[in-house]
């Protein structure tokens, strides 16, 4: 099939979804080709900051002691100083549901060890371990790229899908956010876009566009 502009595939797919009484997300579905996912040095985990955000609030938890603390209580929606790490780590129904609710994780670079000890099992495998920081450093600039960030994480499946949007965004937002997003995976994988046996765009319920 002949590739069709990011744009038009967008707005097709914008226009076939019903209204619900919730704002969807608009997904990017790719299916790769030639490429071997059981080796997991040709998986694909990778962070992408799209250049018109995601168009949703994106949770980010700081995880820290001191001057970082401070800094990031305002603008962070949760703050684990490093003496609670024990007590969330004990309750390992309170440590998933940390995990669960926050999308990122950021922490002091000196507790990136302790916090592996202590929540590497429930973050790990949600992908979820946290950004290092330096000790007393701004976390601002971090936390609103990472407002904006999504994550591209292959697995060991060549079927996988990114949130690149919602429908309260623009078809050319998305579009461009789409872009950017491919541009990325194709520099992941060795034939780049021969690796790409196909990309659909669509909304959480709404009928998929096909782009390629």
């Amino acid at each position: 099939m002949a590739e069709k502009s990011t744009a038009v595939a967008v707005r097709k797919a914008l226009e076939g979804a019903k209204k619900r009484n919730f704002v969807e997300t608009v997904e990017l579905a790719v299916n790769l080709k030639d490429v071997d996912l059981s080796v997991p040095k040709n998986r694909i985990s990778d962070d992408v900051v799209l250049p018109n955000g995601r168009g949703k609030l994106v949770r980010i938890c700081v995880i820290g002691s001191g001057e970082l603390i401070l800094k990031a209580k305002d603008i962070a929606d949760t703050v684990i100083a490093v003496d609670e790490l024990s007590s969330i780590a004990d309750d390992k129904k309170q440590a998933k549901k940390l995990a669960n609710e926050m999308d990122y994780f950021i922490a002091e670079a000196s507790l990136m060890a302790t916090i592996g000890k202590k929540l590497g099992t429930i973050l790990g495998p949600r992908g979820k371990m946290p950004k290092p920081i330096v000790s007393g450093a701004d976390p601002t600039g971090i936390i609103e790229n990472l407002r904006k960030t999504v994550s591209v994480r292959t697995r060991d499946k060549k079927t996988f899908h990114i949130p690149v949007g919602t429908i309260s965004m623009s078809p050319e937002e998305i579009a461009d956010n789409v872009d950017t997003v491919l541009k990325r995976i194709e520099t992941k994988l060795e034939k780049g876009k021969m690796n790409i046996a196909s990309l659909y765009i669509k909304t959480t319920m709404g009928p998929s566009e096909r782009l390629i």
